[in-house]
């Protein structure tokens, strides 16, 4: 991701639309680019409200999702499906790789290494409390499984900073004020009024008025020093 590459999730039913769900709330989480995280789902946006079961036994059913993003080796597909036989799934393994991408199918019952595919996550939920019902003990670990994967992705990208989220975009008056706050406490020594005036300078980017604050530089030189250490707040203040 950091050479440009990006998460694809795809999925059918409950599976896809968790990770339409987990792609959809990265940009605001971590003022990522829509585009470096996608979200696909059998049937297309139209399935999200209305279930389209059949597509899911396409085999090649992904290829004209696939198609315009043009895959390539920097690129991670990932396939959702519960019980890990999806043919929709599978097949959308099997044309990531034909195009060289990194591939991975995430499920809910034990299986075998399906072909085609680089990483296999099995999240072993056992039975269901209504059996077939996937979308409870299976879709709730697989949802706190898309977490913990963009969360280590875009902590790993430097947007995190201990437990903050650094990269916040302050947008709102609630987002400025959660700004303000997390500033001061990266930043001890600026009052809240200082740190205010330094989040107005740096364009509401709290990772920018960080750095601002720490170094007692301003906006240009600030991102000057973001942009040679990979946008990484640690390597630039510790």
């Amino acid at each position: 991701m950091r050479n440009g590459g990006r998460l694809i999730y795809i999925g059918a039913g409950t599976s896809g639309r968790l990770g339409v769900l987990d792609a959809s709330e990265c940009p605001p989480t971590f003022r990522s680019d829509p585009g470096q995280v996608i979200g696909l789902i059998a049937g297309g946006d139209t399935s999200l409200r209305k279930s389209s079961e059949g597509r899911e036994d396409e085999l090649m059913g992904a290829k004209e999702q696939l198609d315009p993003l043009n895959l390539t080796a920097n690129d991670t597909l990932l396939g959702i499906a519960a019980g890990g036989t999806t043919p929709y799934v599978l097949g959308a393994i099997r044309l990531a790789k034909a195009c060289g991408a990194c591939t991975a199918l995430l499920t809910c019952a034990p299986r075998d290494v399906p072909p085609d595919c680089d990483q296999l996550i099995v999240l072993n939920t056992g039975a269901e409390l209504l059996t077939g019902s996937t979308r409870l003990k299976a879709g709730t670990a697989t949802k706190l499984a898309l977490n913990a994967i963009t969360t280590a992705a875009f902590s790993a990208l430097g947007k995190v900073y201990g437990q903050i989220m650094v990269d916040l975009a302050a947008t709102n008056e609630k987002l400025i004020d959660r700004a303000v706050r997390m500033l001061t406490h990266i930043a001890p020594e600026v009052t809240r009024e200082q740190a205010l005036h330094l989040l107005t300078q740096a364009g509401g980017q709290l990772r920018v008025a960080i750095v601002m604050a720490k170094l007692n530089i301003d906006r240009d030189g600030a991102v000057a020093k973001l942009s040679a250490a990979n946008n990484s707040l640690r390597d630039v203040i510790g």
